[in-house]
């Protein structure tokens, strides 16, 4: 595990991966996980490191556009993983690829993702949302959980990603409107290296960091809510533009549906000068206790 590192040196490290001789017809590479206080392992944390699998297979000019994934397992956070990367297909423009991480023997999730190699075409983009504040007038949550137990704290303080909810974080309580939608700022805690890879891998790491919430604010759900399960389904990101995620970045969510079970969220990631630089869908599974359940 990248235990006894700082977050952001843990994160590198998890990140890494490392290959040996082993092959089959695939590519073969194993990496570590965070230590989790749930023992299991992060949804964000395995989605970018399939994606830094799959590069290692492909040239520098061909840069990750879109993936597509399931969570297939819970993983376990103290063991290691394995990933395997079938080489689908590479044309004149485009590379596909099939990741698979494996835990034990069997796979906790399986990706496909597509790389190109970018030439100039059409270009527009979304705006990003007016009116939002600047991350430095909005307090950390850190700052907005006063009271939190210490262990709680440190399991902020230990993640290498700043958040900054633009409305009040959900952890403990929903407060004002109950709707399907919110913006956060983030960022990692220090500079990284420069490497395109490594930005886009943990670009994918922070896009699932609090996608889910937007289903759970509609319906006034905290993440402290006795007996609410919640669990990734599946994931799926497109990168529209390059972007440096040690830099301010806004995620814009919201959820358009959530029935039997199950609530769709999507996401946008801008740079603080507005340029739309990933999109973002994710289905959840959320159970919540009998006479919790709202209208939305």
């Amino acid at each position: 595990m990248a235990d006894d590192l700082d977050p952001v040196t843990g994160l590198l490290s998890v990140l890494d991966l490392s290959s040996g001789d082993a092959r089959t017809t695939e590519d073969i590479f194993t990496g570590v996980s965070q230590n989790m206080p749930t023992g299991r392992v992060f949804g964000g944390q395995v989605l970018a490191q399939s994606i830094m699998a799959a590069e290692r297979t492909l040239p520098d000019e061909r840069i990750a556009h879109s993936m597509h994934g399931y969570f297939l397992r819970p993983g376990d956070s103290t063991a290691g993983l394995t990933f395997s990367v079938d080489r689908i297909h590479d044309g004149r423009s485009f590379s596909t690829r099939r990741t698979q991480a494996f835990q034990q023997g069997v796979p906790i999730f399986s990706m496909i993702a597509s790389f190109e190699h970018e030439a100039p075409g059409l270009e527009h983009r979304a705006p990003m949302p007016e009116g939002v504040p600047d991350p430095e007038h909005v307090d950390s949550i850190e700052d907005r959980l006063p009271g939190l137990h210490p262990m709680t704290k440190r399991f902020f303080a230990d993640s290498p990603i700043e958040l900054r909810h633009v409305s009040s974080p959900i952890y403990v309580a929903v407060d004002g409107a109950h709707e399907a939608r919110q913006a956060v700022w983030m960022r990692t805690r220090r500079t990284i290296p420069d490497d395109p890879r490594l930005h886009r891998a943990a670009l994918a790491y922070m896009s699932d960091l609090t996608i889910q919430e937007s289903v759970l604010r509609a319906h006034g759900i905290a993440w402290s809510q006795p007996g609410l399960k919640v669990a990734s389904l599946d994931h799926a990101m497109w990168w529209h533009r390059p972007g440096r995620v040690d830099d301010w970045l806004l995620y814009v969510q919201e959820s358009p549906s959530a029935r039997g079970g199950r609530g769709l969220s999507t996401g946008r990631m801008y740079t603080r000068e507005g340029e739309l630089i990933a999109s973002v869908a994710q289905e959840i599974m959320a159970r919540v206790p009998a006479g919790e359940l709202t209208a939305g």
